[in-house]
């Protein structure tokens, strides 16, 4: 059963871009603040964006104005453009869906993709 597929993931050098791609069961998808959160290896994982039913994004501030949320309501699809990527952007990331959330806590997802790995080289 399909609730969170990541897609778009891969290797980029420094200032390139990369567009991730969370396909979403319709049940999760249509009710839910979805989310991106990443994990770099011996980190913990951090919020990244967020993009609620009403379609209001938040993003952490070391990828605004680089990185942007969105949704495609006719696809329950969820994406992140990542651009000027940085070697510090590198990272797994995971798309997360939850009903109640803070947008940066990742305790409040119910959701959660298998993650997709992205590595940015300098």
């Amino acid at each position: 059963q399909v609730q969170l597929v990541e897609s778009g993931g891969g290797s980029v050098q420094a200032g390139g871009s990369l567009r991730l791609s969370c396909a979403a069961s319709a049940y999760i998808y249509s009710d839910n603040c979805m989310a991106w959160f990443r994990q770099a290896p011996g980190k913990e994982r951090e919020g990244v964006a967020s993009i609620y039913t009403r379609g209001n994004t938040y993003y952490a501030d070391s990828v605004k104005g680089r990185f942007t949320i969105s949704r495609d309501n006719a696809k329950n699809t969820v994406y992140l453009q990542m651009n000027s990527l940085k070697p510090e952007d590198t990272a797994m990331y995971y798309c997360a869906a939850g009903a109640t959330v803070r947008w940066y806590n990742q305790a409040d997802f119910d959701y959660w993709g298998q993650g997709t790995q992205v590595t940015v080289s300098s």
